[in-house]
């Protein structure tokens, strides 16, 4: 940016993208308030806002003050126009943005595969999640469980706690062929590249950005229709709900029809091209050069 004029930005979350913005000359972050500064003294609001997650008071506040906001989704941005009853120039929907290596997907797969001892004719359909609970591990179990195809493996990432829990849950039947369990998996943008499916059938209500992360690295995705990532994704892609009945027989349509798989594959990552790193830094300067 040319110019330089000092603008500061407050945020929720960190995120790549808002560290790269720190970077720059003219953008620091607002001061967080201390503890005696919060009783007496005045508050100090950023310029701009990044909003994520719930609608607090706080948020609230932020928003109202700021003379940029950029939220994650569509559907937050209709939660603001509700609470605020009138039309906010201000707010712009900004997706979450894509910051991975891409690499040749097919490449990872055998890569993978060798070193997994998997078949690499195999399809992969994965799940990852920070939190398994929420985010419909049990579900994920159920609609591979059912697949009468024999042509697919699943593999499920996460911290050593929920996989060593979900081990001994697991270990009352037997999936060992079927499902393949990683903990903490050092390079896990290798494990959406090599995959073929991701199916995230969650309950949380914040933008799944593992759902973008999978469109980006080639991959076939289903997400649940409440959480805002559906706001990327068609009408096949959609869950009803985490335990949505229809997902058996959409799943095995694709593992059954590789043409239909390879071209949805290559449209979600067209889609999730646009939101890359780069992009969304391009958009966010373009929007906050008039302040």
């Amino acid at each position: 940016m040319s110019y330089h004029k000092m603008l500061t930005i407050n945020y929720k979350t960190r995120n790549s993208l808002i560290s790269k913005l720190l970077e720059k000359e003219n953008i620091k972050e607002v001061k967080k308030p201390s503890f005696f500064s919060k009783l007496f003294g005045k508050k100090e609001f950023a310029d701009i806002y990044f909003h994520s997650g719930n609608l607090d008071e706080q948020s609230l506040e932020n928003i109202k003050k700021a003379k940029k906001v950029f939220v994650n989704s569509q559907t937050v941005h209709h939660e603001l126009l509700k609470k605020f009853q009138e039309n906010l120039d201000k707010v712009e929907v900004l997706y979450p943005s894509v910051n991975v290596e891409y690499k040749k997907p097919k490449e990872v797969k055998l890569a993978f595969c060798e070193k997994q001892n998997i078949d690499p004719k195999k399809k992969i359909v994965f799940f990852t999640a920070k939190n398994f609970k929420t985010s419909g591990v049990k579900e994920f179990i159920s609609i591979v469980l059912q697949l009468s195809s024999e042509n697919y493996i699943a593999v499920i990432e996460g911290d050593k706690k929920q996989i060593t829990n979900l081990r001994f849950q697991l270990s009352k039947i037997n999936v060992e062929d079927k499902i393949l369990l990683l903990e903490d998996y050092a390079n896990k943008d290798d494990l959406f590249l090599a995959s073929d499916i991701f199916i995230l059938p969650t309950y949380s209500k914040n933008f799944a950005s593992n759902i973008l992360k999978a469109m980006y690295c080639k991959c076939a995705v289903f997400v649940t229709a409440s959480n805002p990532a559906k706001e990327l994704v068609d009408i096949f892609s959609m869950m009803e709900s985490p335990d949505d009945r229809s997902m058996q027989f959409k799943v095995e349509a694709l593992l059954q029809n590789k043409n239909d798989l390879k071209l949805i594959k290559k449209q979600n990552r067209k889609i999730a091209k646009e939101y890359s790193l780069a992009n969304a830094l391009i958009k966010v300067e373009k929007s906050i050069s008039t302040l």
